[in-house]
């Protein structure tokens, strides 16, 4: 069982690296970061944070295919890994819809999901090989190299996917793994690991090889009811970004988020928040003490064959970046970290 967190990284940057630091005393597996257009530049970020840490992985959860070209993820994702002496690895997808919509880019145009596959086929040439030649749909190169070359044999290159089932399938059959945002049943969890079975299978790969991710939003503390409070100011932002079909694996009605929806993209976060009851945040969030965290992902996640847990952690200076809300009682970014290692790892039964 691996754990690991992600950021956006809207934080200064100073204890942005403070808090990774943080994490790779404390043994996290990797720490990931939005590669949006919203958000500081997680490249640069995690190449200042490099030579500061001995074991904590970085890359991007996720980097979007549709508005980055893949070599140039590729030549990025090489030069971290020589930076951190082999610790890099991607996450990579179609992108977020909402920011694609900014940039005038129809998604449904894009064929997302075949897209998505012709530009791993194109990474995993470009940085298993330093070079390719290539006429697809999407990419086209002729004798294109790059002298940007990983450390590690094979950097790990995984999908990023919400909605399945083709896409869980895909990770299965082609990818190092999937990293599954923003589900919280176990319905949606045994919903993904049984495609990702059907995809390996088909290739004859072995799932349980896989990195099977669980990327979920979450808060933690003693007072538990606080952690909640500031995970329902989150909730409705990402809820906003969940598909139906998902939605109604995690027993949520999608009609029943028009008015959140509006409310998030007329940018009036305060109000999204009073518009999400605390039943529908906690049906989006692990959130709550320790123990009702570690309780949650072991009854709805972890019996189902994840075995990555990927910590979207919220705090009161995120909340209040985003909605301008006070959150008393909140735990910081760091004080979560901590309390992660001291208390909900050691209490999950992966």
């Amino acid at each position: 069982m691996k754990i690991s967190y992600v950021m956006l990284p809207d934080y200064p940057i100073d204890e942005t690296i403070e808090s990774i630091k943080l994490a790779d005393r404390l043994g996290y597996y990797a720490a990931y970061a939005a590669d949006e257009t919203w958000h500081k530049d997680l490249w640069l970020l995690f190449a200042a944070a490099a030579d500061k840490t001995q074991n904590i992985r970085f890359g991007p959860n996720l980097s979007p295919v549709t508005l980055r070209e893949p070599t140039l993820i590729c030549q990025a994702a090489a030069t971290l890994d020589e930076l951190t002496g082999g610790r890099a690895e991607c996450v990579i997808s179609s992108g977020n819809f909402g920011l694609l919509a900014q940039y005038g880019i129809d998604w449904a145009k894009t064929k997302p999901l075949s897209r998505v596959k012709e530009a791993h086929h194109v990474m995993r040439t470009f940085l298993d090989d330093g070079a390719i030649t290539f006429e697809g749909e999407f990419y086209n190169y002729t004798g294109l190299f790059s002298f940007a070359r990983p450390v590690q044999e094979r950097l790990p290159l995984k999908l990023g996917a919400m909605r399945g089932p083709k896409s869980f399938q895909a990770a299965g059959e082609i990818s190092d793994g999937v990293h599954h945002a923003l589900s919280y049943t176990r319905e949606a969890y045994d919903y993904l690991v049984d495609n990702v079975k059907i995809g390996a299978e088909r290739a004859g790969r072995d799932w349980q090889s896989l990195d099977i991710g669980a990327w979920v939003v979450f808060a933690t503390g003693e007072d538990g009811e606080a952690a909640k409070q500031a995970a329902r100011a989150m909730v409705g932002l990402y809820a906003s970004s969940m598909p139906a079909e998902q939605l109604r694996r995690n027993d949520v009605d999608p009609d029943s988020l028009q008015e959140i929806i509006a409310a998030v993209g007329a940018g009036d976060l305060p109000r999204a928040y009073e518009l999400t009851s605390p039943e529908l945040a906690e049906k989006l969030s692990v959130a709550g003490t320790p123990e009702e965290c570690a309780e949650k992902i072991n009854r709805e996640i972890l019996a189902s064959g994840v075995n990555h847990m990927i910590l979207a952690i919220t705090d009161s200076a995120l909340v209040k970046a985003f909605s301008g809300m006070e959150m008393p009682g909140v735990l910081s970014m760091a004080e979560q970290l901590q309390l992660v290692h001291d208390k909900v790892k050691p209490a999950l039964s992966a």
